[in-house]
């Protein structure tokens, strides 16, 4: 099996709200994607690369409008990429804004993509080439993804009050003139998907606040690592309140037992990696103090709260409410506040 990309959900931009704006059918985008609605609410929660590209490409689909990649990720901005696209923000320079984004890319926002930076002599003008390339081998919505990806790069060089000169697309794009004038500069055929600007913007500062940390915080899972892909998709399962593994399964497009083989071979089971989102998700819940234990059980998957507390008395060896009462009795110990409460 291919390694598998993941990607934030929030990497989508406020796709929602532009479908529902134009007339279109949200619930009807996310269902062709097979995706939870419930992702609208949980921009940090993770899913496949391919699953990304294939709700862009049906909600493109669905307003009939071809340049709707590129509208959200430029309403949307760098600064709706959360704590990575704040990290670009905040650089020096432009030339350590690319760089956060070039090294960060794989390990806190999206994998199996890669963004590069080159610098090429033309026309006795030195310019400077960002390249963003998809890895995945996903069939579909890939130009729609490189065009996604432009409103956030647009967006990075705006902040460091530079323009780009052209930007190049291994494909011919449709509504390539209103792709231009949404741009600001013409599309020219490429090798790969790239922004061009004069390599000498690259020493641009910063002309808001700055950052000089630049330490690696890694969010995604290898795109090698099957185990952390499966938690990640029991996690997605759950807003569905489907943590089955016939729900993980069928995003993998592989069979209940070549899914359990794959698991065996990396020293895990399904049914422990489901446990163990299951119990971090319970614990998460409890500790807010007021969600109902009913409730919780129900965003759990379980059809009551018996079937919930047995579960969970079983891995902890405490019910759900003994378990909240000694978690908040160790907050307030600790001065720390519970979820629930405002510090």
């Amino acid at each position: 099996m291919a390694a598998l990309g993941f990607t934030k959900a929030r990497s989508m931009g406020p796709v929602a709200e532009a479908v529902e704006r134009a007339g279109g059918s949200v619930a009807r985008v996310f269902r062709k994607a097979e995706l939870p609605l419930r992702l609208i609410e949980a921009p940090e929660q993770l899913i496949l690369l391919r699953d990304q590209l294939a709700l862009v490409e049906h909600a493109a689909r669905e307003l009939d409008d071809e340049t709707l990649p590129l509208r959200l990720s430029m309403q949307a901005g760098m600064e709706g990429l959360g704590l990575f696209g704040r990290r670009v923000r905040t650089a020096p320079t432009l030339e350590n804004a690319i760089q956060r984004c070039n090294f960060g890319i794989q390990s806190m926002l999206q994998s199996m993509t890669r963004m590069d930076l080159k610098q090429t002599e033309a026309s006795a003008a030195r310019l400077a080439a960002w390249t963003y390339e998809i890895l995945d081998d996903a069939p579909v919505g890939r130009q729609k993804n490189e065009l996604l990806a432009f409103g956030y790069m647009i967006s990075a060089l705006k902040h460091f009050r530079v323009g780009a000169l052209r930007v190049t697309l291994p494909r011919k794009p449709p509504e390539r003139a209103t792709l231009e004038d949404l741009l600001g500069c013409e599309i020219a055929a490429g090798e790969k998907a790239a922004l061009v600007f004069p390599a000498e913007c690259l020493c641009n500062a910063n002309p808001a606040c700055v950052d000089p940390d630049d330490a690696r915080i890694d969010d995604m899972p290898s795109p090698t690592d099957f185990s952390a892909a499966v938690e990640r998709l029991v996690e997605l399962a759950l807003l569905e309140r489907r943590p089955t593994i016939d729900a993980v399964r069928r995003r993998l497009a592989l069979s209940a037992r070549s899914l359990q083989r794959r698991l065996a071979e990396e020293g895990e089971s399904f049914d422990a990696i489901r446990r163990r989102v299951v119990l971090a998700k319970a614990r998460t819940r409890l500790r807010d103090g007021a969600t109902p234990i009913t409730q919780i059980a129900y965003e759990l998957g379980y059809s009551d709260a018996a079937h919930f507390s047995r579960a969970f008395a079983a891995w902890t060896g405490e019910s759900p409410r003994a378990w909240r009462r000694a978690a908040l009795a160790r907050a307030c110990e600790t001065g720390l506040p519970s979820l629930g409460q405002r510090p």
